[in-house]
């Protein structure tokens, strides 16, 4: 059995992160030392290394909560993801290693900006979250598009790319102002109603990822102009203050 601080020490993880695990019941302690501090065995150490898996695909803590307490959970799936997304960010790492190097020898001799794209680590993460199907949002995104046609599919993409044609309307404007913010309203009501229940944390999270520089900012921008994704992300994160 390990004391709280040797976890902590261990893992790399805070003490208070620890008791926060506890207190959510993602992570229960094995038990309690006579004064009250928590204690970890073997396999309380094996669940937190799953959790912290699960954390470097970006999961929120609700959704590994609610993953590793289903019946389908396959630790080995885990492990393999995270294997695939470890390695695309070693080979990231390398190329920035590469071009410092080379920029060191030789200075900056051309623009080149491809060894700071994540890209491929952003798709495989958002991808490997979405083959889980455990959440509740995935649950209901398939609920709702369940029997729905290429046809009806095709719609309810040029309905979004509108919205941020909207916001595109409004880019070099003020992001709170009331223009803006209603149809981050809007964009928040549509993912609802045709997708899965959008909260203000999943939206959050969604303007992080439309701005983050892959596909998703090249089909914004391209709907609503250069600069619309990160526009849409700034109306976003001021509206959650």
């Amino acid at each position: 059995m390990r004391t709280v601080h040797e976890v902590s020490r261990l893992a790399g993880v805070s003490i208070r992160t620890l008791q926060y695990y506890d207190k959510i019941g993602l992570l229960h302690p094995a038990g309690h030392t006579e004064s009250g501090y928590r204690l970890y065995d073997d396999t309380a150490l094996e669940k937190l290394q799953q959790i912290l898996l699960f954390r470097e695909l970006k999961f929120p803590l609700k959704d590994i909560k609610e993953i590793m307490e289903s019946p389908d959970f396959d630790r080995e799936k885990a492990l393999e993801q995270q294997i695939t997304l470890l390695t695309l960010k070693k080979e990231h790492l390398e190329n920035l290693i590469d071009l410092a190097r080379g920029i060191k020898a030789i200075g900056v001799n051309t623009m080149d900006f491809t060894a700071f794209d994540t890209t491929k680590i952003d798709e495989y993460a958002a991808q490997a979250k979405a083959s889980w199907g455990n959440t509740a949002e995935y649950r209901e995104f398939e609920e709702k598009s369940k029997g729905r046609t290429p046809q009806e599919e095709k719609t309810l993409s040029v309905q979004m790319m509108a919205i941020f044609a909207e916001f595109g309307r409004l880019r070099e404007g003020a992001p709170d102002s009331e223009p803006a913010q209603a149809l981050v309203r809007k964009l928040q009501g549509f993912i609802t109603e045709h997708f899965y229940t959008c909260s203000d944390e999943i939206l959050s999270g969604l303007g992080k990822m439309y701005a983050d520089g892959g596909d998703f900012t090249k089909n914004i921008d391209a709907a609503g102009g250069a600069g619309t994704a990160a526009f849409v992300n700034k109306a976003i994160s001021i509206s959650r203050r």
